[in-house]
């Protein structure tokens, strides 16, 4: 019977040190993740979707320019959101080329 109990105790007492060290790591990595993303927004390699929010990849293909503007998106559904929210304004962009 102690035998058990102590098995038990002892396999708890691993799993907690395991399950610890574990969530130690993926908080490391989602705060190495957030320092890389501002990283790359300050060094200009990254820029806010104006639709959803979310960052992108300045050299991504999904883009419109307006002018001397070009607004980067994260993807094509964002893109079409944003250009029916800037004609529902009564305000056109030039076709793409």
């Amino acid at each position: 019977m102690w035998k058990w109990l102590i098995l038990i105790v002892a396999a708890y007492v691993l799993y907690r040190l395991f399950a610890n060290d574990v969530l130690k790591k993926k908080k490391a990595s989602k705060e190495e993740d957030a320092a890389e993303v501002e990283r790359k927004v300050a060094a200009g390699e990254m820029v806010k979707d104006p639709q959803c929010g979310a960052y992108v990849a300045v050299d991504g293909n999904i883009s419109v320019r307006d002018g001397d503007r070009i607004y980067h998106f994260c993807s094509y559904d964002c893109r079409d959101k944003y250009l029916q929210k800037l004609e529902e304004g009564g305000r056109e962009l030039p076709p793409q080329e």
